[in-house]
């Protein structure tokens, strides 16, 4: 079984992406919790809208970043997070240009700013993480995503983009300056583009994808579909984890027919994608709460090693 922890060594930051009820979450803390002990300082983070990775480390600690131990740390970026953030850093110069020929609050625009450049959150996600990642703070960062789908979307920012800002020059031709900065509003504008290319640049060197899926039909299928759309943005996939494969029967004959079932699509995984490091990981009788079960999922993620 291939060895996760050899996955673009090089790389600081693993993001775990896959569609929802997966178990990428899990994942994503296990091999968070492999780092922090052979790695050092390691951030697990979520961007997910509906996070659970307090959750599954049973933490009630509701600082961001919250100690987990020694080593590991949790944090949860929720909708009111990313709003924080993106305010304090996009939010007045956008709000800048915009509201020099439009009168409105900065309050209601930021309501309804991604109705005007779709993206703009997301773009800020990707420029948080890189951030992150160019500080000696931690030595890994272990990005549990949203659903597969939000995350092609994060994709796709770029395109849009640069679709929105086409009319730039016509539209903004006659604002020389932002009526705060001072700086020409054009520019203003072209900075947001190169940023969108340097974060999808950060994307494809700096960062590991690891897609977690499980081995039935809709997931499978879902997964085709996933690689395919990620391969029209110059992306690709390092690992492969199969989770909640069934591996011990115990003489049940509803856990054979489930295994039977599960053997046809994982078989058709190894053959389908056999250049991946694909990685099994098996159901566990319990729910995988807490440092003791996580590190049960890390033997497998990282093939028994010492975590």
């Amino acid at each position: 079984m291939p060895d996760i922890s050899n996955t673009s060594s090089t790389k600081r930051v693993t993001m775990f992406a896959g569609k929802g009820g997966v178990g990428k979450t899990t994942c994503a803390g296990a091999t968070a919790l492999h780092h922090a002990s052979s790695d050092g300082d390691t951030l697990v983070i979520s961007t997910d809208p509906t996070p659970s990775l307090s959750h599954i480390f049973e933490m009630t600690d509701k600082a961001k970043p919250a100690r987990v131990l020694d080593g590991l740390y949790l944090a949860e970026l929720g909708q009111s997070e990313i709003r924080q953030m993106w305010d304090k850093k996009f939010g007045p110069e956008v709000y800048e240009v915009f509201s020099s020929f439009v009168a409105v609050d900065y309050d209601d625009f930021a309501e309804f700013v991604t109705s005007i450049l779709p993206g703009l959150h997301d773009e800020f996600m990707v420029d948080y993480i890189k951030e992150l990642s160019q500080t000696d703070t931690y030595r890994r960062i272990v990005w549990d995503t949203a659903p597969m789908g939000q995350t092609l979307g994060l994709l796709e920012t770029p395109a849009m983009l640069r679709e929105h800002l086409k009319p730039a020059p016509r539209i903004y031709s006659r604002l020389k300056l932002g009526s705060r900065s001072k700086r020409p509003v054009l520019d203003i504008i072209k900075g947001w583009e190169e940023l969108s290319g340097e974060d999808m640049e950060f994307l494809r060197q700096g960062v590991s994808f690891v897609i977690v899926t499980i081995a039935e039909a809709l997931a499978v299928e879902q997964l085709d579909s996933i690689l395919e759309e990620m391969g029209r943005y110059g992306f690709r996939a390092d690992q492969l984890v199969i989770n909640n494969v069934i591996k011990e029967i115990g003489g049940s004959s509803f856990l054979q027919e489930r295994a039977d079932q599960q053997r046809g699509y994982i078989e058709r995984l190894y053959r389908q994608y056999s250049e991946m490091k694909i990685v099994e990981v098996p159901l566990f009788s319990q729910e995988v709460k807490g440092l003791e079960r996580l590190r049960k999922v890390a033997e497998h993620l990282f093939c028994g090693e010492e975590v």
